[in-house]
């Protein structure tokens, strides 16, 4: 591991917005928040966004400045590139974001029945050969109805052809209500703008480069 990470992962020790547990939560002492993130860190009745697969917390930061009425957790296992994401939450005494390094697939340890509202996934890696760790696959939606509210929603943005028709095959074999679905996202009226806004370095480049 480079100097530049271990720095960065001791940094993030120091952060109160950031929790670490890359190797996952004992099965017998389990996560303390589960099931109290509103009353113990956010201290407030608002609902609970995640953003899964985080990356650098492009999301996480933009969605938690626009809508301060909502508390938003981003999750991804690799540390370093989270750092980025709550460098600025801690810059910005930001109250009303958080992130969590781990595994998504432990979110039921760290996460109650009908704890969190909403979920965004961003780009994830399509998976084209490992069909179990596609995140919009059954395995990972039966996962989500593990923590979500009744009539919780599901935010997928991808530049994946395959992932994309993946993903409204899987909604329809789960039976999952299709609230939204665009080939185009940034020519869709339907869309609302203010959340275009954000975008993360990669998703930047796809589209200078003419792509949806």
């Amino acid at each position: 591991m480079g100097k530049n990470k271990l720095k960065k992962f001791n940094d993030m020790a120091t952060m109160d917005c950031v929790f670490q547990y890359p190797f996952g939560v004992l099965k017998e002492s389990g996560f303390p928040m589960k099931g109290s993130w509103r009353r113990d860190y956010f201290h407030n009745d608002n609902p609970i966004v995640l953003e899964l697969g985080c990356g650098k917390g492009e999301y996480t930061v933009g969605l938690a400045e626009r809508y301060p009425d909502r508390n938003f957790i981003g999750i991804d296992i690799k540390g370093a590139r989270m750092w980025t994401g709550a460098c600025q939450v801690r810059e910005r005494g930001m109250k009303n974001a958080a992130f969590l390094r781990t595994n998504i697939e432990l979110l039921p340890y760290f996460f109650a029945p009908d704890e969190v509202d909403e979920i965004w996934i961003t780009f994830p890696d399509p998976q084209m050969k490992k069909v179990t760790k596609r995140l919009t696959g059954t395995r990972f939606l039966g996962l989500y109805r593990q923590v979500m509210k009744d009539g919780g929603v599901i935010n997928l943005k991808s530049d994946s052809p395959f992932l994309y028709t993946y993903t409204r095959l899987m909604t329809q074999l789960n039976g999952f209500e299709v609230i939204t679905d665009t080939a185009d996202l940034y020519n869709d009226a339907t869309v609302d703008g203010d959340i275009l806004g954000i975008r993360t370095f990669y998703e930047q480049q796809w589209l200078d480069r003419g792509l949806t």
